[in-house]
């Protein structure tokens, strides 16, 4: 029998992160470098924010309240994304880095979970993963390209990867549960995702004149799996929620 408790902490931390992320790329929409990216950017962030909905109702299947509730009345302690997809966009090289770094894990998750014992995760799972093919196409394209231009593009680039890693490895925050989660075969653990995330990441930063930081030297960046948060969190989340205090019925 699955753990419910582990089960839904499991999709609350992937849910929250994908409608936080969803919202923060949304920010690029007609601020984009390039008309591509401004576009690009937007369909991206609107795919992470169906995503996030989809995730929202198998925890309302589960007993949870309904995904606008979920989503749009919660405060920042309750949310359980991490602190990486959090923070501000910055210029368009940290938020290209943190779209590689972040959408390599995901699409990794996804594929994993794909094979979960849950059969409708399993299911979402399926689905979710073919749409993240093009999410880490693009990003794998614009690093590869920018990450062997030009000395400015290589430096900003490379000084956005040193300040995003630690954050990025928050991703794979061990849960409390990761004995269940992996007992009940729901999925296969955060180590086994982080170890598959260097595997991939290393072999792109490996084409080009980047340099990955040396693991030994970072602190990860924990809490948000918890509920501990930036300073950034609260006011994105009362931007977000704006519209549904005053139009509860207004459709995502």
């Amino acid at each position: 029998m699955i753990d419910e408790i582990a089960l839904k902490e499991l999709i609350y931390k992937m849910a929250d992160d994908l409608l936080i992320l969803g919202h923060r790329n949304s920010e690029w929409t007609g601020l984009g470098p390039l008309l591509e990216e401004d576009i690009a950017f937007s369909s991206m962030a609107q795919d992470k924010v169906g995503q996030s909905y989809a995730l929202y109702q198998l925890l309302h299947d589960l007993g949870e309240n309904d995904p606008d509730t979920v989503a749009f009345m919660r405060n920042a302690e309750q949310f359980h994304n991490c602190q990486f997809v959090e923070l501000p966009i910055g210029e368009y090289d940290f938020s290209l880095v943190r779209h590689f770094l972040y959408d390599t894990a995901d699409a990794l998750r996804f594929e994993m979970l794909s094979n979960s014992a849950y059969e409708p995760l399993a299911l979402l799972a399926k689905k979710i993963k073919g749409e993240l093919r093009y999410h880490t196409m693009h990003a794998d394209i614009w690093i590869k390209q920018l990450g062997a231009a030009t000395e400015d593009s290589i430096g900003r680039l490379q000084e956005s990867l040193i300040q995003a890693f630690p954050y990025a490895l928050g991703i794979f925050e061990p849960s409390e549960y990761e004995d269940q989660i992996k007992a009940d075969k729901i999925f296969e653990g955060e180590e086994i995702l982080q170890e598959r995330w260097m595997d991939k990441i290393s072999a792109v930063i490996g084409s080009t004149a980047l340099a990955l930081p040396d693991l030994g030297t970072i602190t990860p960046v924990y809490g948000g799996r918890k509920g501990d948060h930036t300073a950034h969190l609260q006011p994105l989340l009362d931007e977000m929620s704006e519209v549904f205090k005053i139009d509860p019925t207004a459709d995502w």
